[in-house]
């Protein structure tokens, strides 16, 4: 065989799809292989959730599937806190950067109200105390006034140098670094199989964008809490009757639009997306609504799967609690995934659970 042929051969064995050409030996010999399959779940163990996943995944992505889905209608929402990074260091991120500006920050002097919000997250995650009822909207207004003034690039340094702070509970890890290793697995194999993903979460917008920067989410990707914005020289006026100049900055205001959670989180979701999700990643009641939103689409195969923080061992948790619930997610028909049973690993290796200190 002359190299004519042999380069036709390999344009050949290229254009096939089947092989791979890898090199050519000096007696112009080629050598082929097969593509190995990439691997994408290599920090699970083979688990009802992860077969029920794949096995969707497959049907809906296969053209020749009743239950075929565009690729421009695969779209999945996933909550952020206690879904895909920890809540439970002693409670949420948020919760905890709100009580550290507060009580921890000399620079930073609060409005009284502000202040018993902070002291109440203390008095809980220290002592025990319950908060109060409805404190997911006491805590919403009370950070709207506690981070108003900041302009965009202020408060997403000051969340970036708060979740470098090591996680409390753990050694091994920051706040930052805290998102559950087996859940990021599931974005790079919907990615590869045309799936559009987005973070729907309770948590301020601005927060979540800082958070999940670092594991390659855009933030056009992020959905959350919002309060209003202004820009530096707007003062009171309304946006429609002012022009923002080139020199000025977009500051946050003390005026909570939304808090993101349960139906609302349906809301935003059809007006920032357009679409129904035909996949919906949860851990609480507060993502309730989203899966139903989601499981209600009656154009499209659909699936909801709730995490269920049961691994008291390798994380804060509360299994007896976890199990409940679990069995509460599989009677709404949600495929529920165990932290315990499901993960090979949570946060991955070096990372170790310890009890909580304060200072």
């Amino acid at each position: 065989m002359n190299k004519k042929q042999i380069w036709m051969f390999a344009v050949i064995l290229i254009l096939s799809g089947t092989t791979m050409l890898t090199s050519c030996s000096k007696d112009d010999e080629i050598t082929v292989v097969n593509p190995q399959p990439k691997e994408y779940f290599t920090l699970w163990n083979q688990c009802e959730a992860l077969t029920a996943l794949q096995d969707y995944v497959k049907d809906v992505t296969n053209p020749n599937s009743p239950n075929f889905i565009k690729e421009e209608d695969r779209i999945a929402t996933f909550d952020m806190d206690g879904t895909i990074v920890g809540e439970l260091y002693p409670t949420y991120f948020e919760y905890n950067m709100l009580e550290y500006r507060v009580l921890d920050n000399a620079s930073y002097k609060a409005p009284n109200d502000v202040m018993e919000t902070a002291q109440e997250i203390r008095d809980f995650v220290r002592n025990g105390k319950k908060l109060p009822d409805h404190f997911d909207m006491k805590h919403a207004y009370a950070a709207a006034k506690a981070y108003a003034g900041m302009t965009l690039a202020e408060f997403d340094a000051y969340v970036k140098a708060y979740a470098a702070k090591p996680a409390n509970g753990f050694t091994g890890m920051t706040y930052g670094q805290s998102f559950y290793k087996p859940m990021l697995e599931i974005f790079d194999y919907l990615k590869d199989n045309g799936f559009t993903y987005y973070i729907v979460s309770g948590s301020d917008r601005f927060i979540c964008r800082a958070l999940v920067e670092s594991i390659g989410i855009e933030p056009n990707r992020v959905i959350g809490m919002d309060v209003k914005l202004r820009s530096t020289s707007q003062g009171m006026v309304e946006g429609v009757n002012y022009t923002m100049g080139r020199e000025e900055d977009l500051v946050r205001t003390d005026e909570l639009i939304i808090k993101n959670l349960k139906t609302n989180k349906v809301l935003q979701i059809s007006q920032e997306i357009g679409k129904v999700p035909v996949l919906s990643f949860g851990n609480s009641g507060g993502d309730s609504a989203m899966h139903n939103y989601a499981l209600g689409n009656t154009k499209y195969k659909t699936a909801a799967f709730m995490l269920i923080a049961d691994d008291e061992a390798r994380d804060h948790a509360n299994r007896e609690k976890a199990l409940t619930l679990g069995q509460q997610w599989r009677e709404a028909g949600y495929h529920v995934i165990s932290m315990r049973d499901d993960f090979k690993t949570i946060y991955g290796n070096g990372v170790v659970k310890t009890d909580f200190t304060f200072q």
